[in-house]
């Protein structure tokens, strides 16, 4: 019996580092073709261990850019990105929690109209209503601006329904306790419900901060000047028609770099995005 349990452990590793090794060998050879010569890539002899030139490829990418239909430097692209992803999931949390506390916490007609209201969007991506919020968006002068990246996408129907499931959870004699200490609404919110939704927040960080992070279709509309551009749209407008005039391994430098932020965020909020999945007793 114990022999058994040994050989499915060692299957179940197995398989395991198989589909690691899977998933990691196309960022591998993303990261060796960024530190190759584009002749080399170009011509198809790219040797499977990095190159020599990860310095200079690496020093062009971040600040000098590509000679494609792009002349930003990928650290102007990122930034960008970071304000947008950045934006996008700490106004998401920020609004869904408020609208969340209201409609849990505060007693308003048609106040589940409302909600229902806030669920129903989800029946409507930024896809199905791209025109009306281009045209309004344009119309505010939003184009080629952090606004205008941003705001459009900053409310949240999920966001709100979880926000609103936990609170449905939280024992009403902890509100009772705050009215007898003498804690108002604004008090009990911070002291009381902001503490216990901590780790709802956090994996609603790392979810929406990557939702952010890998728009396309948006961006690729609101802006026009290459200044605005975000990271995706960057590494898509470096590709050109001909293989022959493309800088592979400055793309190839860019998809790395443009990793790094998302992966960073999911490993330093890691213990807090499991619990806040996992956990169902606060």
């Amino acid at each position: 019996m114990v022999e058994r349990q040994g050989i499915r452990r060692y299957v179940a590793h197995f398989i395991l580092w198989a589909g690691i090794a899977i998933v990691a060998f196309p960022v591998y050879l993303a990261f060796v073709a960024s530190t190759q010569e584009a002749s080399l890539i170009a011509n198809g002899q790219m040797s499977l261990l990095p190159g020599g030139h990860f310095i200079e490829n690496y020093t062009k990418t971040i600040f000098t850019g590509t000679s494609g239909s792009t002349r930003e430097p990928v650290g102007v692209m990122l930034f960008n990105s970071l304000m947008m992803a950045l934006s996008i999931a700490l106004g998401k949390i920020a609004i869904s929690i408020l609208s969340a506390y209201a409609i849990v916490y505060f007693r308003f007609p048609f106040r589940m109209w409302i909600f229902w209201l806030i669920f129903m969007t989800l029946m409507l991506p930024v896809e199905v209503r791209i025109y009306p919020t281009y045209k309004i968006a344009a119309d505010l002068h939003l184009l080629d601006s952090y606004a205008g990246l941003t705001l459009p996408l900053i409310a949240s129907a999920t966001a709100t329904l979880l926000f609103r499931q936990f609170f449905m959870t939280v024992p009403d004699e902890l509100l009772e306790a705050s009215r007898i200490d003498g804690a108002g609404p604004f008090r009990f919110f911070k002291d009381t419900l902001l503490p216990l939704s901590r780790t709802n927040m956090a994996a609603l960080f790392v979810i929406l901060f990557i939702y952010g992070w890998n728009q396309y279709l948006w961006p690729l509309l609101i802006t026009t000047r290459d200044d605005m551009q975000t990271i995706v749209i960057g590494i898509r407008k470096m590709i050109t028609t001909s293989d022959a005039l493309t800088e592979w391994p400055v793309v190839m430098a860019t998809a790395v770099l443009a990793m790094l932020p998302p992966v960073a965020v999911v490993i330093l909020m890691q213990r807090l995005f499991v619990r806040g999945l996992v956990e169902t007793e606060k």
